[in-house]
């Protein structure tokens, strides 16, 4: 197998989980700014390997396969030490309504390819609305520290819950597109 330049940004992407994990949890006062610059450093390879892909043409099966894996590991984490340090009711819920969909989705996407229909459940436009604004509610989230007299962690809690929102309409237009393979599936 031959490394492409955008599956090797995405197994850069993996590598700096442990990484956030490890700075967030450090006992010293930059870790907030830390951590917030791994995720952010993160979320950019993560266009980045999608626009070398494209721009050169460097598809792989193994980085198609890899990427959205990479992106949901990193997402999942960030969120559980959001959650983990600002243990709330609303925080837990949006957390649990991303995570869920992720996974409900990539179910669905499985499914849709077992049926020889996975263009049905191809990414929308909606969809990378949703990232933009998870990751940076995640950023924000991260840092915690108020900037400029403007309180970023507040602002990541309402990024987040409209992250959340996203997530749900973006997953609910994947529910629509593959229901009628799914009905007629379930006819056969």
């Amino acid at each position: 197998m031959k490394l492409t330049v955008p599956t090797m940004l995405t197994l850069l992407r993996i590598l700096l989980i442990p990484v956030l994990v490890l700075v967030f949890y450090l006992p010293f006062k930059w870790t907030n700014f830390a951590a917030a610059f791994i995720f952010a450093f993160a979320s950019i390879t993560d266009w980045l390997d999608g626009w070398i892909a494209r721009r050169y043409h460097q598809y792989s099966a193994f980085g198609a396969f890899l990427d959205p894996v990479a992106d949901k590991l990193m997402v999942a984490v960030a969120l559980l030490l959001t959650v983990q340090k600002h243990p709330s009711v609303w925080m837990a819920l949006w957390a649990a309504v991303i995570i869920g969909r992720e996974i409900a989705v990539s179910a669905l996407r499985e499914w849709m390819a077992e049926l020889g229909q996975r263009a049905t459940v191809k990414v929308a436009g909606i969809g990378k609305i949703k990232t933009i604004v998870q990751m940076v509610a995640l950023v924000c989230l991260l840092y915690q520290e108020p900037f400029a007299g403007i309180n970023v962690f507040l602002v990541g809690e309402w990024l987040l819950a409209a992250a959340a929102l996203l997530t749900l309409w973006s997953g609910l237009l994947y529910l629509r597109a593959a229901w009628p393979v799914l009905r007629e599936d379930a006819r056969s």
